[in-house]
């Protein structure tokens, strides 16, 4: 406790002070009840909530049991801020800054800070909101303020907290790429996994700016198409799990989407005509599956027309041998035979030839 309470600091005087009054209002106490109840006089309860003088150490247990708190949270202690409490300090600032000068808001985030220097997502938040907010008012010697909210970042960048670390080097990232310090920018990138796209996406930022033109545009092109694969698979995975809880209307909704996705993509006609076949054969549709295989087999070479397409054309892609389309449609027309899914095709004479 002597550690937490240094007598004559007036900082220390007004926060206690602060505290004291706001748990004695909600008990409904005046200063002379709140007095009475620990026995000082009412002129020592009116110093301390005005900052002029802290409790003696002897009256924090009392104190704290009157008000039915801890005594670390009579001494404003905390180890970390709740996200609601953290949620009001940036609705405070941002109200601020829309009545205040700038200076002055910015003056009173750095007091709180200093208040709260530990923790992470405040420290991120206050010094984003500070930093972007130059980029949309006229802000007096704008870079004067550029050295405090570096090192705001840099401390943020401490927190133990995984997601903090990550949102914040995105703050310092976009900080340096608009000081074109692409040296510090790249290093920011090294707070991301190797398998984060993001990552990716900012070094062909990078690169671009530093004129490496065909990196940047191999890069971007790169994450076109592997975002692609991923929400196709998470669009197929919730294909298939729409028609397991046999819910048919948004699973045929789902395979409206993969196909549009695959047409605005690029993907070629074969992967637009590759979606929803479950969907025929559980309705037994005899004409649908017909056509539905007809497609698929009648556009086995546009399978790669990816390759082809001005959204992929920095990229490079293996040479698709003749011998592997003829096995594909050997092996498509082996599965299409296959009786016991496609029993209901039996005796159709355009299922006949078209497996032959």
């Amino acid at each position: 406790l002597m550690n937490l309470i240094i007598i004559g600091k007036a900082g220390v005087f007004m926060q206690i002070g602060k505290v004291i009054r706001k748990y004695r209002k909600e008990k409904g106490l005046t200063q002379e009840e709140l007095a009475r109840r620990i026995g000082v006089t009412a002129p020592a309860v009116n110093k301390w909530e005005n900052g002029n003088s802290a409790p003696d150490i002897a009256l924090l247990p009392p104190l704290a049991r009157l008000f039915h708190i801890s005594i670390d949270e009579l001494l404003s202690y905390k180890e970390n801020l709740t996200e609601e409490e953290i949620r009001q300090f940036v609705l405070e600032i941002d109200e601020k800054l829309k009545v205040c000068p700038y200076e002055e808001v910015f003056a009173w985030g750095k007091s709180l800070l200093e208040e709260y220097p530990d923790c992470g997502m405040l420290i991120w938040q206050i010094a984003l909101i500070l930093d972007s907010n130059r980029l949309f008012r006229e802000v007096d010697h704008s870079e004067q303020y550029d050295e405090q909210i570096v090192a705001w970042y840099k401390r943020a960048l401490e927190s133990d907290e995984e997601m903090v670390r990550h949102n914040v080097a995105g703050s310092l990232y976009a900080f340096y790429m608009r000081k074109n310090n692409f040296d510090e920018a790249e290093k920011c990138l090294e707070h991301f996994s190797v398998q984060n796209p993001e990552r990716k996406r900012m070094r062909a930022n990078i690169a671009w700016k530093q004129g490496r033109k065909e990196e940047a545009y191999k890069a971007q092109e790169e994450l076109i198409f592997s975002e692609f694969e991923m929400l196709q698979m998470s669009l197929h995975n919730l294909y298939i799990m729409a028609l397991e809880d046999k819910d048919f209307e948004k699973a045929s909704y789902i395979v409206e989407k993969q196909r549009e996705i695959g047409k605005a993509s690029d993907f070629g006609t074969y992967h637009e005509n590759t979606y929803g076949l479950e969907l025929l054969i559980e309705a037994k549709d005899v004409d649908g599956t017909i056509e539905w295989m007809e497609k698929v087999l009648g556009n086995v070479d546009h399978m790669w027309g990816f390759t082809k397409s001005r959204l992929f054309e920095h990229m490079e892609f293996k040479k698709v041998e003749n011998q592997f389309v003829t096995d594909l449609v050997k092996n498509l027309k082996e599965s299409f035979a296959d009786k016991e899914t496609y029993g209901y095709l039996i005796g159709d004479e355009r299922w006949e030839n078209l497996i032959k």
